[in-house]
Parts: C-alpha cells; sequence; structure tokens
C-alpha cells in the first residue's frame, strides 16, 4: 500500500500537462497523474482516490465549473487548487500549501 499524496492534475495542453505530472513524480513523496478532457478527469477521479486535484490552465471556466461542482459532490474532503504555471519551484510551493491546510483555491 502507498502512502504517497496521490495528486490528480488536469490541463488542456497534453505536452505542458505531461511535464506537470513527471515533476509532480519527480518528488518521491508524490504519486501524479494527468486528464487532459473532463471526462478523463471524472474517469480517473471515480476510479481512484485523489489527495489532491490541480487545476492548469486552458480549462474552460464552464468545465472548471462543472469538474468542482462534481469533484466536491462525490468527495468533499479533496483539496483542488489552481495551478498557474511557472516552474518546478511555484509547482511545489502550491502543492506543499495545499497539503498543509491551506483552504481551497
Amino acid at each position: 500500500m502507498s502512502d504517497k499524496v496521490k495528486i490528480l492534475a488536469i490541463g488542456r495542453n497534453e505536452d505542458i500537462l505531461q511535464t506537470v505530472v513527471r515533476l509532480i513524480n519527480n518528488n518521491a513523496e508524490w504519486e501524479g497523474a494527468g486528464a487532459v478532457t473532463d471526462k478523463d478527469a471524472v474517469q480517473a477521479f471515480d476510479h481512484e482516490v485523489f489527495d489532491l486535484i490541480m487545476l492548469c490552465s486552458g480549462i474552460e471556466p464552464e468545465s472548471e465549473e462543472n469538474l468542482r461542482a462534481y469533484f466536491t459532490a462525490h468527495r468533499p474532503h479533496t483539496k483542488i487548487i489552481q495551478h498557474y504555471g511557472g516552474g518546478s519551484g511555484l509547482l511545489s510551493a502550491e502543492i506543499y500549501q495545499a497539503l498543509a491546510g491551506e483552504s481551497r483555491i
């Protein structure tokens, strides 16, 4: 049984998303997965328990609203954060802040 923090990153740009997931997986304490479409994100969420959902840039406002509503309705304690880009340092800081108990963003 893994005690890694499971993180689902959702973004529309597949190349950027792959980089984000790779950076997440570079941390020995984290396990990242990615989804490009809303359908893929919901399927991943339904099949695995994630500690953190990371919404990356490019998600349409309506999709973001629908995804947040779905995730919150099904697992209200799952943290959802916005990832703004800016490299691995900012990515790590966003994740550490969320895991430290910062409120939903």
